[in-house]
């Protein structure tokens, strides 16, 4: 990468792969777990909260941002990293899936989108030059190509015209990002679950040359068979030496799967998204803490991790303020479940570069099965 940020990969076991991404605020260690900070914040979490559980880069939200409060604005009060106090590596999707998703009336041209905001219904437009001037405007350290992401279930016919688009724009949004030493530019594939529009798509953006590679399109309904069938060749048709990065995924079984395939990033809203409505990850699977068998639970959530919310409160105290709807309930089990994701990270870069992904694997879904402690 030109872009002075560079991907050292430092082993492989299978197609599992461990590296670092080099970044001039911070190193990225891979496979990494991105937590999403939608609107400048990851929901729940102090920054300083968010650094402790070992999250080396966050995702900030264009869409979001660029209505409320503003990208322009943003940038005046010095951009995103000191707008939110995160001094480590930001990286900001497109806008792209959100447009599609949570916005109001829309058109889709060549040009670009125009569509209605869902806070306030003021009429937006984005096209990749756009998008890549928000982005600009944010500051963050890897900007994501503008592209436009199909529903599925779709005809192959939509997604193949859906596809070929975002190539164009892919070409467009590499043009309009320029030269910038620092920041990184990723381009996306798509083509849904289609091996040969994949395939043609990868070739599109390695024509293009970009300094990572993001496999979009999935985990919008697909279900995990059918993700894991696109991740069984989808990696393999991207360069080796650039980060591959997995958009908006996902649960633990699909993040230690897409490792094992080849991935290098992910991220995804669930763990801070679980924890304010009562659901905790861990290393045997969920635990709903609203159910009733918790009320007079004096054992910690889980008792080997070392997180404020297991340290130091019992399942009955946890299940009593998330049932008394108090914030500290969302804070701790946020704070937990981005701590079991740091975890779960950090054991696989471990796994792969000892050569024994295959038991860490084995191990991470025997635990699972075991299912939650006895009730007592």
């Amino acid at each position: 990468m030109a872009s002075g940020i560079s991907f050292t990969l430092n082993g492989t076991d299978g197609k599992a792969r461990v590296g670092v991404i080099s970044t001039p605020r911070g190193e990225i260690r891979t496979p990494a777990f991105m937590p999403v900070g939608t609107a400048a914040t990851v929901k729940a979490m102090m920054p300083e909260s968010v650094a402790a559980t070992g999250a080396d880069i966050l995702l900030g939200n264009t869409y979001h941002l660029m209505l409320r409060p503003t990208a322009e604005r943003i940038d005046r009060l010095g951009g995103l990293h000191r707008f939110m106090n995160w001094e480590k590596p930001i990286l900001t999707d497109s806008g792209g899936f959100q447009v599609m998703s949570l916005a109001g009336l829309r058109k889709l041209t060549e040009e670009g989108v125009t569509f209605s905001s869902h806070v306030d219904g003021s009429r937006h437009f984005v096209s990749p030059e756009r998008s890549m001037e928000i982005q600009k405007l944010l500051g963050s350290d890897i900007v994501m190509a503008f592209d436009e992401c199909p529903a599925l279930p779709a005809t192959e016919e939509t997604v193949a015209q859906s596809m070929r688009m975002s190539m164009r724009w892919a070409q467009r949004s590499r043009d309009a990002f320029g030269d910038r030493p620092g920041h990184a530019l990723f381009g996306i594939q798509q083509g849904g679950v289609t091996e040969s529009l994949r395939g043609e798509s990868a070739d599109a953006l390695r024509a293009i040359e970009f300094d990572g590679y993001a496999i979009g399109g999935l985990a919008v309904g697909e279900g995990q068979e059918a993700m894991f069938g696109v991740l069984d060749y989808a990696p393999d048709m991207l360069p080796t030496d650039k980060p591959r990065y997995l958009m908006g995924v996902g649960k633990p079984d699909d993040i230690v799967g897409a490792v094992k395939r080849g991935v290098d990033m992910m991220d995804c809203v669930l763990p801070s998204r679980s924890g304010r409505t009562g659901q905790a990850w861990t290393h045997r699977g969920q635990v709903n803490i609203k159910n009733a068998r918790h009320a007079d639970d004096p054992r910690p959530l889980d008792e080997n991790c070392t997180c404020p919310a297991c340290s130091k409160y019992s399942r009955a105290y946890l299940h009593h303020v998330f049932r008394s709807q108090e914030m500290i309930s969302g804070m701790l089990l946020t704070w937990h479940n981005l701590h079991y994701y740091q975890e779960l990270m950090a054991g696989m870069r471990a796994a792969i570069a000892a050569g024994r992904f295959a038991a860490f694997e084995a191990d991470f879904h025997a635990k699972r099965a075991q299912g939650d402690i006895d009730p007592l």
